[in-house]
């Protein structure tokens, strides 16, 4: 499946790879929500500095994976096929 193309997968493995790809999104949200806490907890505390620099580098990391853009490509074949994303 690695090498297929998401145009040239079938019905159900497209719904398995948006499933596989769903629990990717959640879990890179949390990481994403936990390192602006970080950041926030670092401003509150007005300890600007290197450590700061840190979660947010790590967070432009998470926002430009590559896997984002595969995620809107499949649900919008998934929308086109007019499959439920579970």
């Amino acid at each position: 499946m690695a090498n297929k193309t998401l145009t040239a997968l079938t019905d159900p493995e497209l719904l398995a790879a948006a499933k596989k790809l769903k629990s990717f999104s959640i879990i890179n949200a949390f990481f994403i929500g936990f390192l602006i806490a970080i950041v926030a907890y670092s401003i509150y505390n007005k300890s600007f500095g290197f450590l700061m620099i840190i979660p947010l580098y790590f967070i432009y990391r998470l926002v430009k994976d590559p896997r984002n853009k595969k995620i809107k490509e499949l649900n919008k074949l998934l929308k086109e096929r007019n499959l439920d994303a579970p």
